[in-house]
């Protein structure tokens, strides 16, 4: 099976930092891809800026470099990548000064008929003087579009701030918030599971679903993130954004078509709906971690306060929380939610628990009845398994596994998988929201997330330490245990 690619308009991209970490291992790689598949339009320009002094030639060779570190050598075709080297163009230009603007701004100059997309792959406190610099030099139009990346914000009213500050050059439907979690394959066949099939949709609900787990498990360090890791932590790089983004769309009602609007309607109502943790229940709702030394991939690993280079730090590299949803559809259902750093193994994962049937017409001797699992991975190995009862082959009688019907996108499409942000790029050329975040989701979401973490402020409890290259601190384990639950790791269960 092949893919689809459908072309789109003729666009100009310009990329801020775009010698940058994010810029080499992602943007450019993706772009190359998208342009080996046959789907960027010969008109397509790609123009890289930042503070540092190169010449084009100098960043078609940094370019050159990255792409062969972080594509597939298999996936390298001289002539598609000379052909996508031939498009890309560099000004050096001052993002929080006046250097370099105009030369940018004919740079950025196109046709009518060209989409101009701006992606700021920069620090946060740029995204303002950025965005006010683009309005001064008159390249903001209706054919204009700004990408921007998390953090967005530290808290509710520096999210307020951010979005304040691009809001006064760029209007709402030009603002793309970028979460690339949302553009995996995977998560995009959660709403297709949910929504283009009679099988899931009516047991969608309390009456039918246990309950939800939703992990996101790395087994890396910070590595070279520290600082910025330090002043954020696990709930403000992950849960914030990532994982509660998720959770919106495995518990959204059924939106009235998948355009961006009706898609991002239900998912604020979903975020509106959740049961405030706080002072009164965060003890109970909440475990924060930190990793301490251990063993990772075969050999032993540092600490977090070891890669940090401190002798202390109050930051948690781990957090779980167990969430509600105050609704008639999940009423009395838990949904868990973790995310860590140094874990046993690298898994994102969505698994949905159905109730255990309410009575079994088998004897003992058929052995015990698992209740039905949905698992959603998101990485590695993105896929989808439905863990069913189903009878052991052979004669003797009635005996009953549990096991999977086991797709993996890999083996049933045979077409390498895009990278999320092939796919979030050209959407934004495409003038299409869906999977990117509004406004009122970002703040909805800081709005749930800041009274946790003022209470751990307020308590000043330390984080539970855990040993690099384990599942996290014995609470995480008791908070859903304590239920009767146990957390799903890895298909073991």
């Amino acid at each position: 099976m092949t893919s689809r690619v459908i072309p789109v308009s003729p666009f100009v991209l310009v990329v801020f930092g775009a010698t940058g970490d994010l810029s080499q291992r992602k943007l450019l790689p993706a772009l190359y891809h998208r342009d080996q598949a046959g789907q960027l339009p010969d008109e397509a320009r790609i123009v890289g800026t930042s503070r540092r002094s190169l010449s084009e030639d100098a960043f078609r060779a940094l370019a050159k470099k990255a792409i062969e570190e972080h594509v597939a050598a298999r996936d390298i075709e001289p002539v598609a990548l000379e052909r996508f080297l031939a498009r890309l163009s560099y000004v050096a230009a001052d993002a929080g000064g006046k250097e370099g603007w105009d030369a940018l701004a004919r740079a950025a100059e196109a046709e009518e008929h060209f989409v101009r997309v701006f992606y700021l792959a920069t620090s946060p406190d740029l995204f303002g003087p950025i965005c006010e610099r683009i309005g001064a030099h008159g390249l903001v139009d209706g054919r204009s579009r700004v990408v921007v990346e998390k953090p967005l914000g530290k808290d509710l009213a520096s999210a307020q701030r951010l979005n304040e500050a691009i809001g006064r050059v760029f209007p709402e439907e030009s603002i793309y918030r970028i979460d690339h979690y949302l553009g995996k394959e995977t998560v995009q066949n959660l709403m297709a599971l949910r929504f283009a099939n009679a099988l899931f949709e009516p047991l969608w609900n309390a009456a039918h679903i246990d309950h939800v787990q939703i992990t996101v498990a790395e087994s890396l360090g910070v590595e070279g993130r520290a600082g910025y890791y330090d002043t954020a932590g696990a709930m403000r790089d992950m849960v914030q954004n990532h994982i509660l983004q998720l959770l919106c769309l495995v518990a959204m009602e059924t939106p009235t078509s998948i355009a961006a609007d009706p898609v991002r309607d239900e998912k604020l109502k979903v975020l509106k709906a959740l049961v405030p943790i706080g002072p009164h229940n965060a003890g109970q709702l909440t475990v924060r971690g930190q990793y301490r030394a251990g063993a990772s991939a075969g050999g032993a690993v540092p600490g977090y306060l070891e890669e940090l280079g401190a002798h202390v730090s109050n930051t948690e590299t781990f957090v779980a929380l167990k969430a509600e949803i105050a609704n008639w559809r999940w009423a009395g259902v838990p949904f868990y939610l973790r995310t860590g750093k140094r874990l046993a193994t690298r898994v994102s994962e969505i698994v949905v628990t159905f109730r255990a049937i309410p009575h079994s017409v088998f004897d003992a001797g058929a052995g015990p009845i698992t209740p039905n699992r949905l698992v959603i991975r998101l990485q590695p190995d993105e896929g989808v398994k439905l863990w069913l009862m189903i009878k052991d082959p052979g004669p003797g009688g009635m005996r009953l596994q549990h096991l999977p019907l086991d797709m993996s996108f890999a083996e049933a499409f045979g077409v390498r998988n895009p990278d999320a942000y092939e796919r979030l790029i050209l959407d934004v050329v495409r003038g299409n929201q869906t999977l990117f975040m509004r406004r009122d989701e970002v703040e909805a979401a800081w709005t749930w997330i800041d009274p946790i973490i003022e209470t751990w402020q307020e308590t000043r409890d330390a984080p539970k330490s855990y040993t690099a290259g384990t599942w996290g601190p014995s609470a995480s384990i008791a908070l859903i245990e304590r239920d009767g639950r146990t957390w799903y790791e890895d298909g073991a269960l």
